[in-house]
């Protein structure tokens, strides 16, 4: 796990300043080691966590007859395998480490190499006889990989404060990804909230010759052809080999290796099937908040971590953690996503830190399985749809009325949901019901100011979201579902999963996002994957013989909330306020100060609102101002 940064300029003055300061601003990322690569008008920045091959494996790698070099981020986790094919064909390696594989496969490959990759990674070949840059991000974009273009230079980076290091690169608010964040609480595609930059969406690739774009396209899209060859079981049998596979594949490392552990069915599936596959004493982490046992999941950590006899490590931080901690996330973040889940992450990643230098999680798997609630509530209406038209919208319905009932009991937290969902546009085409269960955006109009508003552009949005949300081969409303919360959230959650573990030099793994389970997850049929609306069903029956019955049958899956309404009624009130109220935040003009103050006192509640409006504060302090 690394940080990488560089750029293509037609101005190769001051090259060694330039790189260096990109690289120093992302320091965090890989304090082990550093390495740099100056070509003409390429330079390279590489910063290193060393994992494996720690002796050898520094970067920027060049292959031996000096025509391509590579900085890397990421992990290949079949390199192994690779090696030996590439060795079969007569390549040489002077190390051990996966990005001299990863180097070697371009050179036999081309583009093609892509194909062969499993793993998370965010990297950039320089081709030296074609004067042209190769990059590439992974599957799912566990790994960033950003970029500014201009006329005379082509900059690029694992952070964007590395980006902003670079003298072409100025910090300026895109007005159109801010209003996409009010309305979601992340951005859409490519965009940023810095105009100008961009990601490189998850599964694609980029060619740059002369400073200039000239290729890009993505290598790999999830395919949601219904594969009718294979039953209920057998889908079960072979997902339950591919999550051994992939946990077996992902500890490998030279440094030690543990795993997050919150007591749900994700994170105790990768902690149980790498556990048994690690030599050596396997650590586990989990947090939880003291004083209210709906802020608490560590009774359930336990019990998996006494079930495969880890070393378990438990960390409760308070709302004192929280402030200290606050502003710092946010500058790691480099623009705000998701919600309040990042303070937590980031404590349990640092109680991490203190105990190995690799820790495995349980991401992805509520997307690519089903495991949110709000897609029982969809079904809930698209059940009395179809039972009351009598219609069939999805050619098959997924989830009867009937089949539904015994596990609406678990919704009953989710009673304010239900209302708001219910309460205008009932029976709408899926998109338009699905954008009204994530939007954030209804109560906006009391928080920002009346010209933030004015720039909204609603017809957009929606236009954004459905471009998403409709893709062509995803018939069914749940696959239609999971796949924009696959290409949209998750990649948000990533970015978090990113942040906060590099934050403190921590390498995460995300075994549950191995392409093969995606790839054979994508291609059950909905009718198993959401049988009578049990979220994550495939999932559960694939393990059920592997987890403790406690973790199993649990109905009370928290997601690591965090306790902003109780810290309310403490300093957080205090500390919130005092943003606020600052001269900075008034004359900015952003928001309606009076009425989040007014909110703030009236109600002693900490809403999604008024995070995603604290984040954005911060984070024009952080790098607008």
């Amino acid at each position: 796990m690394c940080g990488i940064a560089g750029y293509q300029s037609a101005n190769p003055e001051n090259r060694e300043t330039i790189i260096r300061n990109m690289m120093d601003s992302i320091r965090h990322r890989g304090p082990d080691d550093e390495g740099t690569y100056f070509d003409g008008n390429v330079a390279f920045g590489h910063v290193r966590l060393s994992i494996i091959d720690i002796t050898y494996g520094q970067q920027p790698i060049t292959t031996t007859d000096g025509n391509y070099t590579v900085v890397f981020n990421g992990e290949i986790y079949n390199y192994l395998e690779l090696r030996q094919q590439l060795t079969q064909k007569g390549y040489a390696f002077k190390t051990h480490s996966d990005s001299e594989v990863l180097l070697y496969m371009y050179v036999a490959y081309g583009k093609e190499m892509l194909n062969y990759l499993n793993g998370m990674f965010a990297f950039a070949i320089h081709d030296k006889k074609e004067q042209s840059l190769f990059m590439a991000r992974d599957h799912f974009g566990i790994k960033p990989l950003y970029y500014y273009a201009d006329q005379d230079q082509f900059v690029f980076a694992s952070e964007i404060k590395a980006l902003l290091q670079h003298p072409a690169v100025k910090a300026k608010v895109n007005q159109s990804a801010l209003q996409e964040y009010l309305t979601f609480q992340f951005v859409l595609a490519e965009q940023t909230l810095f105009d100008g930059v961009h990601k490189l969406e998850p599964a694609q690739y980029m060619i740059v010759r002369g400073n200039k774009i000239v290729e890009k396209d993505s290598f790999w899209q999830m395919s949601y052809a219904i594969d009718e060859n294979r039953n209920e079981e057998t889908f079960a049998d072979e997902l339950l080999v591919l999550l051994d596979n992939a946990a077996s594949i992902q500890i490998r490392s030279d440094v030690p290796i543990g795993a997050y552990l919150s007591g749900g069915i994700d994170s105790s599936i990768v902690a149980t099937l790498a556990a048994k596959n690690y030599y050596g004493s396997f650590k586990t982490f989990t947090g939880g908040f003291k004083g209210s046992p709906g802020y608490d999941e560590s009774e359930y950590a336990k019990i998996l971590s006494d079930y495969i006899k880890s070393e378990h490590f438990t960390i409760f931080p308070d709302h004192n953690d929280f402030i200290d901690a606050f502003e710092k996330l946010v500058y790691h973040m480099d623009e705000p996503a998701a919600g309040p889940g990042l303070f937590p992450q980031y404590m349990v990643s640092k109680l991490a830190s203190e105990h190995v230098k690799v820790v495995l999680g349980g991401q992805g798997g509520d997307e690519i399985f089903g495991g949110y609630t709000r897609y029982l509530v969809a079904y809930l209406e698209q059940c009395l749809k179809g039972s009351i038209f009598e219609t069939q919208e999805e050619g098959q319905h997924v989830v009867t009325l009937a089949s539904i009932i015994d596990n609406l009991p678990q919704m009953k937290q989710y009673i304010p949901m239900i209302k708001n969902q219910f309460a205008s546009g009932l029976f709408e085409e899926m998109d338009k019901r699905y954008l009204r269960l994530i939007d954030r955006s209804p109560n906006l109009h009391k928080i920002y100011s009346d010209d933030c508003m004015a720039a909204r552009e609603e017809q957009e949005i929606r236009e954004r979201f459905g471009q998403v949300f409709n893709a062509p081969d995803t018939t069914s409303y749940f696959n239609k579902m999971t796949h924009f919360d696959a290409k949209t959230l998750l990649p948000a959650l990533l970015q978090v999963e990113d942040r906060v573990s590099m934050a403190v030099s921590l390498e995460s793994r995300v075994p549950l996002l191995d392409r093969r389970i995606i790839e054979l997850a994508c291609s059950m049929p909905p009718t198993i994957k959401f049988a009578g609306g049990k979220t994550k069903y495939m999932l559960i029956k694939a393990v059920r013989n592997i987890l403790p019955k406690e973790i199993l049958q649990r109905k009370d899956k928290m997601g690591f909330p965090t306790p902003l309404n109780e810290w309310m009624a403490g300093p957080l009130k205090d500390y919130t306020l005092g943003i606020f109220n600052d001269q900075r935040t008034k004359e900015r003009g952003l928001f309606k100060v009076a009425n989040i103050e007014k909110e703030i006192n009236n109600s002693q509640k900490f809403s999604r609102d008024l995070w995603g409006a604290l984040n954005l504060e911060i984070w024009h302090r952080q790098f607008m101002d």
